[in-house]
């Protein structure tokens, strides 16, 4: 006899949301019918997730030593909704049929079927098995057969997706135990499984085929044995035992995927990377390549995460085997052992201040550069410590610099010319309060630095550098107040004292032809009056509109004291345009300082367009009107020379940008000379980004400079392009090309592919000297998520960015493990 049940042995018709039976478990008399309570942990309990039902009124179903657990509350209710419900009283076998849906905690399941058969203790799902899991997961099958206990259980067609969105796809799975589940023929990929057609002929971008995959719940782990790797459906490798980890873990100790790389010095290189838990807050990676010239190298990175900050150690050596490789007299070959070390920290000390640290030692000039050490292995490496404040407008940035030059060369002494900086201080502060009504800013700044060897370049009579030690000490005061006027007109009188003190213990330049300093201490002032005049007009248009400012200034000053008599450390770099030709002192630091009285005049236009365009120019010129030029004076590094400031009457300079709302923009700026108006300097810029494509240009053009070492003409195009001509697909390329000389100095061409679950990147890079020697490499790059990253020759450097995640942060490394 079969009829329709409900759990308190009375009849029901109480409708389902589709028509059915709502049945509500929380409330049953009878204890074997309960065990239909199991269906809703069924899969879970075959796959390896932790579940074990305690109902307020059901006993917990016999330990099988499992160490299933479900967290829910005691007071949960356990829904079973369905078109229809059937007890077969004589054959003690529960059916509820027709859109079946669980709902315990939260777990939620839907079937087409399920039959609960109470004499075998046999529990059976069928049709479209839906299980959502609290973690996350949703499981997907199409027959489940369990038994009541949850020790052993089977499942037939099945699909899991994680949170972190890996999937694993399987003929069958069996559930072995307690803590272990067992897929037959399974497929494993991070990429998106079709979930219509999940078996279909059509595979992901990559995939890991596997005899059988298991899924441990103690270990966290998934094992892949007799395993094929795909991509683009073909097999690419075989492995015999892949493990990697389940989306529940965030760090776990295992090896990482192997790099590959190739010199002629060193040889054919393959490096095992081991990634080592070493605490809650704390982790090491450890990688040894062995060299097929050289031997081994040993490296290891050493983190630590702080409740304020990180810390990491770096560390690497090797014992060359082959040192006879390397080219004789260099330094890769007169030395066997070698090593560095290097240690790099960022501590927030609270919300406005930061201190740090990234210093590195190695044993000869040479060594991370040769073996590629990540983080150090640029030609110039700096060493710095650094504490840093921020608050509102105000700034307090103190820091000490070393220069590590890294040369092949053992009589290089360019790291000798660099210079030691202990240290480098920089202090702003704006007054909250108003003095005399306007504002009142205060700067100090403190240089100190000693060279080894003067930085000399006698064929152009420049000195970048003395050799001997440094100290200048500035104080400066700046008062400013703007007074508007009835017709519009905006008056900004501006006053200012600055105060230098250098101690000076440097060896005089010889060949240097103006006068230089010979005491040791040397003081000197610049006091300022200036006024600035600014009308801004505003006029409309229908659709646009715009702001032409007319704008005046003068500086009234003593002539600099000392011009060109000091070691200039932090003013060398100078270009006269239209970006600081408004500034009170052009000049980029403070070792010099601009005197005399000088004017500024020029006109500043700012449009902007209803259709999203804007529009920016600015167009003026200098007047040198008493005193002594500071940019007509000598100096150690010809810093004024070929300026365009150096006359009475400067060049003209202009400007004009351009920002279209679908992406576009166009710069460009020029110097033009005074007196024939003939281009000097000319810098043309323009980028775009669109969905499909993405480009940068400049082109930068400068007459002859006698005084900075180039008596020829400079013409230098630089672009870089990428463009997507596929869903997932896109080309990329950059170019560095000196027109003047037409040479190619530098040219990359690459592809790339990219979607949720890898990214891939082919580059080929010339790059050639003034003799137009050649130097090429290429470097691919495969990143599949949840396997990690396999680099082949420069891999790393193919210029190539496609972020689709981060493993760079300390407790996110992942870890994949090959036998």
């Amino acid at each position: 006899m079969a009829a329709c049940y409900r759990c308190d042995g009375a009849w029901s018709n109480s409708s389902s949301p589709q028509g059915g039976w709502v049945v509500d478990l929380s409330r049953s008399r009878e204890r074997k019918s309960m065990r239909i309570v199991g269906l809703v942990t069924a899969l879970s309990a075959i796959l390896g997730g932790s579940v074990a039902i305690h109902p307020a009124i059901a006993q917990s179903p016999p330990n099988s030593g499992s160490g299933l657990n479900i967290n829910v509350s005691p007071d949960a209710r356990l829904i079973l909704t369905a078109n229809e419900l059937v007890y077969d009283y004589d054959n003690q076998i529960i059916t509820a049929s027709g859109n079946v849906q669980i709902d315990y905690d939260k777990y939620k399941m839907v079937a087409r079927r399920l039959v609960y058969d109470q004499n075998s203790g046999r529990l059976k799902a069928y049709g479209d098995i839906e299980l959502i899991e609290p973690s996350g997961n949703v499981i997907y099958a199409q027959e489940l057969d369990v038994t009541d206990d949850f020790a052993d259980g089977f499942v037939n067609a099945l699909r899991i997706e994680t949170p972190d969105d890996t999937y694993i796809v399987a003929d069958s799975a069996q559930r072995i135990g307690g803590d272990q589940a067992v897929f037959n023929n399974g497929v494993y990929t991070a990429c998106e499984v079709c979930q219509d057609k999940p078996k279909s002929d059509k595979a992901p971008l990559w995939q890991v085929k596997a005899r059988r995959v298991i899924q441990n719940g103690q270990t966290q782990t998934i094992t892949l044995q007799h395993a094929r790797f795909e991509l683009f459906g073909m097999p690419i490798a075989y492995i015999p035992t892949l493990q990697v980890p389940d989306h529940t873990v965030e760090r776990k100790s295992g090896f990482l995927t192997p790099n590959f790389q190739f010199s002629s010095e060193l040889g054919f290189g393959l490096t095992v990377p081991y990634f080592l838990v070493t605490g809650p807050r704390s982790d090491v990676t450890i990688q040894v390549t062995g060299y097929t010239q050289q031997g081994f190298l040993g490296q290891a990175e050493f983190r630590r995460q702080f409740d304020n900050g990180a810390h990491v150690l770096t560390a690497a050596g090797i014992y060359q085997l082959n040192s006879g490789a390397f080219e004789e007299g260099t330094v890769d070959a007169e030395n066997d052992a070698r090593g560095m070390i290097a240690s790099k920290g960022d501590f927030r000390i609270n919300p406005r201040w930061i201190f740090g640290w990234n210093v590195m030692l190695q044993s000869d000039k040479s060594f991370s550069n040769t073996y590629g050490i990540e983080g150090y292995r640029n030609r110039t490496v700096p060493s710095t410590v650094y504490l840093t404040g921020l608050e509102g407008r105000n700034f307090f940035d103190l820091r000490a610099f070393y220069y590590d030059v890294q040369s092949i060369n053992p009589q290089n002494i360019a790291e000798e010319q660099q210079p030691i900086v202990h240290p480098s201080l920089d202090y702003h502060k704006t007054f909250d309060q108003p003095m005399a009504g306007g504002e009142l800013s205060f700067d100090a700044n403190i240089l100190s630095l000693t060279r080894r060897e003067a930085e000399e370049y006698p064929f152009y009579d420049a000195y970048r550098g003395v050799k001997g030690t440094n100290t200048r000490l500035t104080t400066e005061l700046d008062w400013r107040r703007t007074f508007y006027t009835d017709i519009g007109l905006l008056l900004t009188p501006i006053l200012g004292l600055r105060g230098d003190v250098n101690f000076l213990d440097v060896d005089p330049p010889l060949t240097y032809p103006g006068p230089f300093v010979n005491s040791n201490t040397v003081g000197r002032y610049m006091a300022t009056a200036g006024l600035e005049a600014r009308y801004p007009i505003l006029f409309s248009t229908e659709h646009s509109s715009h702001i032409v400012e007319p704008i005046a200034q003068i500086f009234v000053r003593p002539d600099e004291q000392y011009a060109g008599g000091l070691p200039n450390e932090d003013a060398q770099s100078f270009i006269f345009d239209a970006t600081n030709l408004f500034e009170q002192d052009k000049f980029s630091g403070y070792d010099r300082i601009e005197g005399g009285t000088r004017a500024n005049l020029g006109i500043r236009y700012t449009g902007t367009f209803d259709n999203g365009m804007s529009l920016r120019g600015v167009f003026g010129q200098s007047f040198q009107l008493a005193g002594l030029n500071s940019f007509a004076t000598d100096d150690l590094v010809n810093v004024g020379s070929s300026s365009g400031l150096e006359t009475a009457r400067s060049d003209y300079v202009g400007g004009i940008g351009l920002d279209l709302p679908n992406g576009l923009t166009f710069t460009t700026q020029g110097r033009f000379d005074e007196a024939d108006f003939s281009l000097q300097r000319v810098d043309v810029g323009g980028s775009y980004s669109g969905r499909n494509f993405s480009t940068a240009i400049s082109y930068t053009s400068v007459v002859p400079q006698p005084g900075y070492g180039t008596d020829t003409y400079r013409h230098e195009f630089k672009g870089a392009a990428s463009m997507r001509f596929a869903e997932n697909w896109r080309a990329f390329g950059a170019i560095e090309w000196d027109l003047e000389n037409d040479i190619i100095t530098n040219n990359t061409l690459g592809f790339g592919y990219d979607d949720e679950c890898t990214a891939i990147s082919l580059a080929y890079t010339q790059t050639r000297d003034d003799n137009e020697a050649v130097d090429w490499s290429i470097g691919v790059k495969i990143s599949l998520r949840t396997l990690g990253d396999f680099n082949f020759g420069r891999g790393e450097d193919v210029g190539y960015d496609s972020k689709l995640w981060d493993n760079d942060d300390i407790g996110s490394s992942p870890f994949t493990t090959v036998y």
